[in-house]
């Protein structure tokens, strides 16, 4: 058992799966290439929010954060309008993550003006003018810079986020220094929890991205400096650590095409990938049971996490072909959608209280234990905390 409806007290929404950035680590697209042909490429209207979120419901959260797996709040039409809907209760924690890139500066002052003191936004922007849109491709400066300060002067409470690549690590102190004279509240630097290949099953230094033709662009890769690096990814190194050459990745669909596979798990112990031995023993502690937060995605689909709805458009595994599929379709995924269901009797159903949870206990990932879980709620390794120390 997760938790009972009553007990929610965070809803993480990913309002939609849109975004006009590209960046290669995304599962939107593919290594920053073309777009990830599976995704619905869908978003939730206010009307859609007003079936999922009645006021009652509303009442009983402490906080709802937009952000999400593939998409930006900004690439969706209703987005100021749903932030007034949850505004109507003064006393919930609201806010989202952005790339910043898109909409007009009158368009984040009201934002500021809707979200009030009782909420943020939080400005993902890795690096200065001349790399930020090395990872953020697509993204223009100009703007980004625009819109926060625009954002801020109306009294909006900002944070900036800044992943750390070996391209932006020496800037890090000038950005923070940006930070403080333009008026953010905080300025956090991640240590990157993405170099790692699911596929693989290994760590990463290295990975190659591509624009929408398919050229290869930036080199992204870890940084040099220890204070920046994922202590728990180079502690994941120490198992399972991917050779260091440059290989070829795909960034069309043409590349992938026949190519595919479900994702798979070897009962052989000599066959199975490097950390899979660790995922099949480690003891699962479920984040969001401890903080009662429940994932929507931009489809409506309920889950318990977004690393859980994350495993479902995986341009890389046949469609359906990530595990998370394995149960999905034990319910079927129109029982999940909070559009055409009462939210209640999803989150007290069997996917939510019983298939997830029971998963944990399977003696391996080849039984049915679920590899995600393992990996960012498994208790020897925590590369998601450990982007924020």
């Amino acid at each position: 058992m997760l938790y009972k409806y009553s007990e929610i007290k965070t809803v993480h929404l990913e309002i939609t799966d849109k975004c006009n950035a590209a960046c290669p680590m995304c599962a939107r697209n593919i290594n920053g290439g073309e777009d990830n042909p599976q995704l619905p490429n869908t978003e939730l209207s206010l009307q859609d929010i007003k079936k999922i979120f009645d006021t009652q419901f509303i009442e009983q959260l402490e906080r709802i954060y937009m952000c999400g797996n593939y998409g930006d709040p900004i690439a969706a039409k209703d987005t100021l309008e749903i932030f007034e809907y949850f505004r109507n209760n003064n006393k919930i924690m609201l806010s989202m993550h952005t790339n910043g890139s898109a909409k007009k500066p009158e368009w984040w002052a009201k934002l500021a003006r809707v979200i009030g003191r009782k909420g943020y936004v939080v400005f993902s922007l890795d690096g200065l003018e001349d790399t930020n849109h090395l990872y953020r491709q697509n993204t223009k400066w100009s703007k980004i810079m625009e819109n926060a300060q625009a954002f801020i002067d109306a009294g909006g409470r900002a944070r900036w986020d800044f992943i750390v690549f070996a391209h932006n690590e020496h800037q890090v102190e000038d950005a923070e220094a940006l930070a403080k004279k333009m008026g953010f509240e905080k300025f956090q630097y991640k240590k990157s929890a993405r170099f790692f290949s699911n596929v693989a099953g290994t760590t990463k230094e290295m990975h190659q991205a591509s624009n929408r033709k398919g050229v290869p662009t930036t080199l992204l890769q870890i940084p040099s400096n220890p204070k920046y690096r994922n202590a728990a990814i180079d502690k994941m190194s120490e198992v399972a650590k991917e050779d260091s050459k440059i290989k070829f990745l795909p960034s069309r669909v043409i590349d992938i095409e026949g190519t595919l596979t479900k994702q798979y798990f070897s009962k052989d112990v000599t066959k199975k990938k490097p950390m899979e031995k660790e995922w099949d023993t480690v003891p699962i502690k479920c984040k969001v049971a401890e903080e009662k937060s429940l994932y929507i995605s931009a489809e409506g689909i309920v889950q318990p996490c977004c690393w859980t709805a994350g495993q479902m458009y995986l341009w890389y595994y046949e469609p359906q072909g990530g595990q998370i599929w394995d149960y999905i379709n034990q319910v079927g995924k129109e029982n999940l959608c909070a559009i055409n269901r009462d939210l209640e009797s999803i989150v007290n159903g069997k996917y939510m209280q019983e298939l997830i949870p029971n998963s944990w206990q399977k003696s391996s990932c080849a039984d049915g234990k679920l590899a995600i879980c393992s990996k960012i709620c498994g208790t020897k390794y925590d590369p998601f905390a450990e982007q924020f120390k």
